[in-house]
């Protein structure tokens, strides 16, 4: 069974500890949500696994091989909060910058074969993170790490993304946050709340309210 694993990942920035010894594991066929609250160290985590950010410590594992960076694996994608790809590059040249395997169905998906000579700066905010979205995905790499990828879109865009992530799910394996913890609930298999520089293993809202991350409205 492929696997991504991450153990005893520690970090601080200056004197604030904001990730313990925290652990981590995605295998094919997985949807790992990540929740906590701002500064919890979600970004930071998935920036470590990814390798753009260097951590006080870790053992970071791919398919039970240690490994330093993972985007030097070409086995990982990140998609990060924020735009990543340069806004005067086209659509279809960056389709063929990021995706080889899949490129067929991307080019029939309607944002995108429509799009292919329009830079992706010229979009609206929602349709150019739908395309880095979809570009991620249907990337290469087996595994999937999404910062915030449900933040700038309509519903009904967040619900195509939903598709395309249970339609890629028995070939890849996902770790994905939000602040749209409902979202993150409905297309997870599995969630990992970070708190308190910690990790800990979530089953259903209760237990989000148990560590804090939900108030109790009772």
């Amino acid at each position: 069974m492929q696997e991504l694993y991450i153990d005893s990942a520690s970090h601080r920035f200056g004197s604030r500890l904001i990730l313990s010894s925290v652990f981590l594991n995605c295998k094919v066929g997985e949807v790992v949500g990540l929740l906590g609250r701002n500064g919890s160290g979600k970004s930071t985590l998935l920036r470590i696994i990814f390798g753009s950010l260097n951590p006080d410590h870790m053992h970071l594992k791919l398919n039970g091989e240690l490994i330093r960076k993972g985007y030097l694996t070409r086995e990982i994608a990140y998609l990060p909060q924020d735009f990543f790809i340069p806004q005067r590059l086209k659509v279809g040249v960056a389709l063929k910058l990021y995706v080889n395997r899949y490129k067929s169905e991307l080019l029939a998906m309607k944002i995108i074969g429509e799009n292919l000579n329009t830079p992706i700066g010229e979009l609206s905010g929602g349709q150019r993170r739908l395309v880095e979205c979809l570009l991620v995905l249907y990337s290469d790499s087996t595994f999937i790490l999404m910062d915030e990828p449900f933040s700038q879109l309509a519903p009904s865009a967040i619900e195509e993304l939903h598709g395309h992530i249970e339609r890629l799910k028995p070939v890849k394996g996902f770790v994905v946050t939000d602040h749209y913890y409902r979202q993150i609930l409905a297309v997870s298999s599995r969630i990992v709340l970070l708190h308190n520089g910690c990790n800990y293993a979530i089953g259903n809202e209760e237990d989000l309210i148990l560590h804090g991350y939900l108030p109790d409205r009772r």
